[in-house]
């Protein structure tokens, strides 16, 4: 906090004669007073340009009290004193030479920084000679939060339509290598890309902050009529544990998978066949763990495929690579179980 200076002789008449104003200018100097735009007069005669006339606007958008502003250095209250480019920015002000806004800036007394836009006018005497600088200060603060909010909302939708991107990619670099059929091909990429849709579609309700999991395998069994857990088909068993966006996707993406699979040789191929699905967060040496069992009964006698298709390499890189996760396939008689490992999601997302 800069002290209180000590006023020479000159900066006293300086004051004085912005204080004889009201004499000649009295609307003026109580309209400067009294304005909600912050204001001062700068004295021109004197090196640095010592401030003769702070008003309270000033005073409020900076924190100091005026006996700590008279007398101070025109800069005395930049973020930086020392940043040549701003003292720059200032003299071309001061001097009329400026041909856009200035925007500098600034320290409050508590030291916290704002940026302000600096606007300057010359006070001349009768002989045409400058002999004060009126300034005049915008807070820009609320400006640039929304720039910085804006900024931050577009790099954000960058890297959701750049990861969104790569996952159609590598479904579609799949989906080439396991169908060699073209038909085939369109189908499998068109059951993932619904369901990447819909988990956007999730995402887009929740403001794309986080995801339930309980929400987000609703949302993936919905497109399977009828085999939701309200049909007696399913059940599911946990806490409605929030994940990222990116874990959501993926999550997603996952259990249409396994429904799909189920529709097509598991336990939804059938009129009796059913799903239970259970998960709990447990702990381990690399933190915690989100332990999620689907298990399928009453289908038909399943057996394990002699390759792995599209589903089987979606479920175990994908989750893999996105998640830091694995996937165990166990191919029971008497159906499917798949076990995801995960890492949990921490407090922010809970």
């Amino acid at each position: 906090m800069p002290a209180v200076v000590s006023k020479s002789g000159d900066q006293k008449s300086a004051e004085a004669e912005v204080e004889n104003f009201a004499d000649d200018l009295g609307p003026f100097v109580v309209a400067a007073e009294t304005t909600r735009m912050a204001m001062v007069f700068a004295d021109a005669c004197e090196t640095d340009n010592p401030i003769i006339f702070a008003n309270d606007a000033f005073l409020e958008l900076t924190g100091y009290a005026r006996e700590e502003v008279l007398g101070q250095i025109f800069n005395f209250f930049m973020a930086h004193v020392d940043d040549q480019a701003a003292l720059a920015l200032v003299r071309e002000a001061l001097e009329g030479q400026s041909e856009t806004d200035v925007e500098i800036n600034y320290r409050r007394k508590d030291g916290t920084k704002f940026w302000a836009t600096l606007f300057v006018s010359p006070v001349r005497d009768d002989d045409g000679d400058i002999i004060q600088y009126f300034a005049s200060f915008v807070d820009l603060t609320s400006y640039k939060d929304e720039q910085a909010q804006s900024q931050m909302l577009i790099a954000e939708l960058n890297h959701r339509v750049k990861n969104t991107l790569a996952t159609v990619q590598a479904i579609v670099s799949q989906a080439a290598k396991t169908n060699a059929d073209p038909q085939a091909m369109r189908k499998a990429v068109e059951s993932r890309l619904f369901a990447l849709s819909r988990s956007h579609d999730l995402l887009t309700r929740e403001n794309w902050r986080s995801a339930g999991l309980v929400d987000v395998l609703h949302d993936a069994l919905e497109p399977f009529r009828g085999l939701d857990d309200q049909s007696g088909r399913v059940e599911i068993n946990g806490e409605n544990i929030r994940f990222s966006p990116k874990a959501a996707l993926a999550l997603g993406i996952a259990f249409n998978e396994l429904a799909t699979n189920a529709t097509k040789y598991g336990a939804f191929s059938n009129e009796y066949g059913s799903i239970r699905i259970d998960w709990t967060v447990e702990p381990s040496p690399a933190g915690r763990r989100l332990v999620l069992v689907w298990t399928e009964k009453d289908g038909p006698v399943v057996a394990p495929p002699l390759q792995k298709g599209f589903g089987s390499h979606v479920l175990e890189r994908g989750l893999a690579h996105e998640l830091d996760g694995t996937v165990q396939l166990d191919y029971q008689t008497a159906g499917l179980v798949c076990t995801m490992n995960i890492p949990a999601p921490g407090p922010d997302h809970e």
